[in-house]
């Protein structure tokens, strides 16, 4: 039998209230930063992203501000991304 409806908000209410908890204290400079990390995966599939946004490489380019040249090599992978604008991609 699965959590009475009463039970679930309780669990949600509750992680909500820890993730707000752990937000704030990261942001004003109070939580233990050893405890977060990023993954960066090895190699972002650039091509895969704009595709799934249905963009040509010249309105990706456009749109995100990344030189079309820059995409090019990317998605041929004579670049890997990297950098700064290499995690842009991770965030679109």
């Amino acid at each position: 039998m699965g959590a009475r409806p009463g039970e679930a908000m309780s669990k949600f209410t509750e992680s909500l209230r820890r993730g707000l908890e752990q937000a704030v204290s990261f942001a004003v400079g109070t939580a233990d930063e050893s405890a977060y990390g990023i993954h960066i995966p090895p190699r972002i599939d650039v091509k895969a992203i704009r595709t799934d946004l249905g963009m040509t490489q010249d309105e990706f380019a456009g749109h995100f501000a990344f030189c079309v040249n820059t995409l090019r090599h990317w998605e041929q992978g004579s670049r890997q991304t990297g950098g700064s604008a290499g995690a842009y991609p991770l965030v679109i």
